[in-house]
């Protein structure tokens, strides 16, 4: 992938870069794999707004990605690259040898034609699919179940790929793109490679229509408010915030502040947390 630059002939379009997409073969998604969704728009199922800033943007119809790699033992080749709207990796569809197509996360440097497997013995190369157990230690891989069983769930966003530290006894030790090393069952799987579009997160925005396209709404800064709306807000002037520590609007520690619960039940699963 590489990026593609505008000159600044609008203040919008000024250090504005989009992807050139030249990895995309095909620009029309398989109709059979895919499926209308409204989105949440950041509510509850009461309709309450839970996370904030979030609605609007394209209209996008969501791809079904198989993330579980269900069809075991058997070969499948890749036919086409395609743009996913609903996430900055790109996804491959790709043919199993009785004729059924699915969608998979585009790893880096498949190419159209060539031939995938999801097996306990699959052989080491990039797109193919096996439990922890049989992967050498060292090696990037993607898509990674947390309970066997459960579908890849971990390192699936564009560029990103954990490493295989270390195998003992029922678990093995993975090396997470965010800095964490934790444990995972031996029997989860994984697929073997970087994923693709490795350079989405240089991307410039450029505007702010932009990321409404995206479905991102304004955020206003809590300084900017009245005290009645932020604790924050007022004072004469651009005033600092008046504390010692920043807060969210309902008064909790915010910017740096650990929100982690202690009891989670994967707390003894992580050796050593994200930065």
């Amino acid at each position: 992938m590489a990026i593609r630059f505008f000159r600044a002939y609008t203040p919008g379009t000024r250090n504005r870069s989009v992807s050139d997409f030249d990895e995309i073969t095909k620009t029309k998604p398989e109709k059979t794999l895919t499926q209308w969704s409204s989105g949440a728009k950041g509510r509850n199922n009461r309709g309450v707004i839970t996370s904030r800033h979030r609605g609007g943007g394209h209209k996008r119809l969501y791809r079904k990605i198989d993330f579980r790699r269900e069809k075991l033992g058997m070969v499948a080749q890749v036919t086409t690259v395609e743009y996913d709207p609903n996430r900055n990796a790109r996804i491959a569809l790709v043919f199993y040898q009785d004729g059924e197509k699915k969608y998979i996360l585009y790893p880096r440097g498949l190419k159209v034609g060539d031939e995938i497997i999801a097996a306990i013995d699959a052989p080491i190369s990039i797109g193919n699919s096996l439990p922890l157990q049989n992967i050498p230690l060292g090696s990037e891989i993607h898509n990674i179940e947390i309970q066997p069983g459960s579908g890849g769930q971990l390192v699936r966003a564009a560029g990103t790929a954990a490493q295989l530290v270390a195998k003992e006894g029922n678990v093995a030790t993975i090396r997470l793109p965010s800095g964490e090393v934790r444990l995972v069952s031996k029997n989860c799987w994984a697929t073997l490679g970087q994923v693709g579009n490795a350079d989405a997160i240089n991307l410039t925005i450029g505007k702010a229509g932009r990321n409404r396209w995206l479905g991102r709404r304004p955020k206003v800064r809590g300084v900017v408010m009245n005290p009645v709306d932020h604790p924050h807000g007022g004072g004469e002037g651009r005033a600092p915030i008046g504390r010692s520590h920043p807060v969210t609007p309902w008064g909790r520690p915010a910017l740096g502040q650990r929100t982690r619960s202690s009891k989670k039940y994967s707390q003894n699963l992580i050796i050593r947390r994200r930065k």
